[in-house]
């Protein structure tokens, strides 16, 4: 008894690893030992099929709502949204570069003849318009032409076997306005490709802008002859000859303050604070009196009178070491007047990566650039350039070129312009993939602008002024406040504005969201979650196991199996064995030996093998086995 019940201690301790012996104890012990609440329910109530039939349905529509939600958050994780947030900033910053051009391009002498030509061209075209003699009011031909030194040994400069072409004419067309429903006026020019089979009129409703852009264009063909210009003269063009006075922040502006450089059409333009590294720059407190000062000449000179019809100076704000695209975010100031700029600066912090396109510095964009530092407009410039260089076999003027490239030119390109207007048509149109190349930068500061202005300078104060200017400046004008403009530039407050994108469900969010829905359905945390892994693992292996069982089944089966000798005793001969041994008499005369044989294990009728009795001291028999025994009265040993 001992033993027995020792065995079934043994039996009941948990062993390293076990397994359930069948899916229903695995299924019943999940249910009664997990933190999920209602599966208990499913065990406990087993005994009513309606209750379970109820729980049962209870749970599957839980975990059908949970993972519904589920699918509900990834699909909205995986869009990756954003949300902006604007915190407001106060600290000292830098001043932000300002660029001044005086809207009066050079006439550069080494095309100054070609120039004089499509002046020429462009007076009788007005006249045939609209008869119109402008040639003592409006052409400077005889004006002083400027030189440009230390030319370089590259470019198109050929200017003695350019000739401006007369196939580009102006026009007046008629054409169905489908908006009025009638026929309007246009003015333009025709443009046709290399073949001439395909023409179209670059068409205006205003006579001036189509007399404006047919300029531009014969422009650009004429300065492909000019090379990308070095340096000027310095006898040519000084700061003076533009800035009457510069201070900032009441003290006077130095010489490596701003830099020159010539833009096509703006003229001569300077730009302050260009680097943004001068500590002489940093703004400590807002206001008109901290901020950039400047008197400017406006005058013009007219080199150019059709290129630039605005009098004045144009002004652009921009970030430090970024190109000034003039053309698309300029302003003009105009003369006789004092304008008083307050820019708030406001800066943009965007994702980038999965929540959208932008780009750091440029350098992961697929576009070449072929400015100094990444804009978009920089960015859309260069692609252009590249899609025009390798569309009509030479580039844009107003844009850098690329390698190997040169400037347009119609006596070795004659299509270029059909070329030239059909691809800025789809660029205006998003048809190229520009756009799609050319992300926004990932930090981003933008001005934003508001302008005050007021005569200047009043009736009473105009002598004075001028004669200061006259002494100090050489300043020789006697127009009436018509030559002259000052500009003011400052902070209206140094605190800014950041705009900052942030992922709508970041990832602890997204966890967060999921616990919650985890914890709604079936009132449960994380644990419960390894609960149900551990079930699919034991479900795993336990079907493993069954099958494992199966195949060595039916290999048992299959296999033939050895016969083993065995030493079998009958129930007869087992009680002679007994009364032997309590040393009474067989009950039906037998001998006290033990008929014993040895068989095949298979053979079910074994034979008798010795009718020996066997010794009263004999150890315990065990059946159909073998056991090591010593027989006194055969005086060996015997293995059973």
């Amino acid at each position: 008894m001992e033993q027995e019940a020792a065995r079934e201690e043994e039996e009941r301790k948990e062993g390293l690893i076990e397994f359930y012996d069948s899916f229903k104890d695995m299924f019943e012990f999940f249910c009664k030992n997990t933190t999920i609440h209602g599966t208990i329910r499913l065990v406990c109530s087993s005994s009513n099929k309606m209750k379970t039939a109820f729980w049962t349905l209870l749970l599957l529509a839980s975990f059908g709502m949970l993972y519904w939600q589920f699918a509900l958050m990834f699909s909205q994780y995986w869009d990756y949204p954003v949300v902006l947030t604007m915190s407001m900033h106060s600290e000292p910053k830098m001043f932000p570069a300002i660029t001044i051009c005086n809207l009066d391009p050079y006439r550069f002498d080494l095309v100054s003849e070609h120039l004089a030509q499509l002046d020429r061209m462009a007076e009788k075209s007005v006249t045939v318009l609209y008869g119109i003699n402008t040639s003592a009011s409006l052409f400077h031909v005889n004006e002083k032409s400027i030189h440009v030194r230390d030319l370089p040994s590259t470019g198109n400069h050929n200017g003695s076997s350019f000739k401006l072409s007369q196939k580009f004419s102006l026009l007046r067309t008629t054409e169905f306005n489908n908006r009025t429903g009638k026929r309007q006026s246009l003015v333009g020019f025709r443009l046709c490709n290399a073949t001439g089979g395909n023409c179209f009129y670059k068409t205006y409703s205003s006579g001036m802008d189509a007399i404006l852009e047919w300029y531009r264009f014969h422009y650009m063909n004429i300065m492909s002859q000019q090379p990308v210009i070095i340096n000027i003269s310095d006898h040519e063009e000084k700061i003076e000859d533009m800035v009457y006075s510069c201070q900032y922040d009441g003290e006077p502006c130095r010489p490596s303050d701003y830099v020159h450089f010539h833009h096509p059409v703006f003229g001569s333009c300077y730009t302050f604070n260009s680097k943004g590294t001068d500590p002489f720059w940093t703004a400590t407190k807002p206001g008109i009196p901290y901020g950039l000062s400047l008197i400017l000449r406006a005058e013009q000179k007219d080199h150019i009178p059709l290129l630039s019809t605005v009098a004045g100076v144009k002004v652009m704000i921009h970030n430090h070491n970024q190109t000034p695209f003039l053309e698309h975010e300029g302003f003009d100031i105009r003369p006789g007047i004092a304008t008083t700029i307050g820019i708030q600066q406001d800066k943009v912090n965007r994702l980038g990566g999965n929540y959208g396109k932008c780009t750091t510095d440029g350098s992961d964009v697929k576009v070449k650039l072929l400015y100094n530092s990444y804009t978009l407009q920089a960015c859309l410039h260069s692609c252009f350039q590249h899609i025009m260089v390798q569309k009509c076999g030479c580039g844009y003027y107003y844009y850098p070129l690329p390698p190997g490239a040169e400037y347009c030119n119609y006596n070795k390109q004659p299509a270029w312009g059909h070329c030239f207007y059909q691809l800025y048509s789809r660029l205006r149109n998003h048809h190229l993939n520009c756009f799609d190349q050319c992300p926004k930068p990932c930090r981003e500061s933008l001005y934003k602008v508001s302008a005050g202005t007021a005569k200047w300078p009043s009736r009473k104060s105009q002598d004075w002024i001028r004669q200061a200017l006259r002494h100090q400046n050489g300043y020789n004008s006697t127009s009436n406040r018509k030559d002259i403009a000052k500009v003011t530039i400052y902070y209206r407050q140094l605190n800014y504005q950041s705009v900052n994108e942030s992922p709508l469900l970041s990832d602890n969010l997204l966890l967060s969201s999921m616990g919650s829905q985890w914890s709604l359905w079936f009132g449960s945390s994380v644990l419960s979650v390894v609960e149900m892994l551990e079930l699919l693992i034991d479900t795993l292996v336990l079907c493993l196991l069954f099958c494992y069982q199966r195949f060595r089944s039916k290999t048992l089966n299959v296999a033939r199996t050895p016969s083993i000798p065995s030493v079998s005793l009958t129930l007869e001969s087992y009680r002679v064995v007994q009364e032997a041994g309590n040393g009474t008499a067989p009950a039906h005369g037998h001998t006290s030996g033990v008929p014993m044989a040895v068989a095949n294990s298979s053979d079910p009728h074994p034979a008798q093998l010795s009718s020996k009795a066997i010794p009263e001291h004999c150890p315990d028999v065990v059946l159909n086995g073998f056991r090591y025994m010593k027989d006194s009265s055969l005086g060996g040993e015997i293995n059973h």
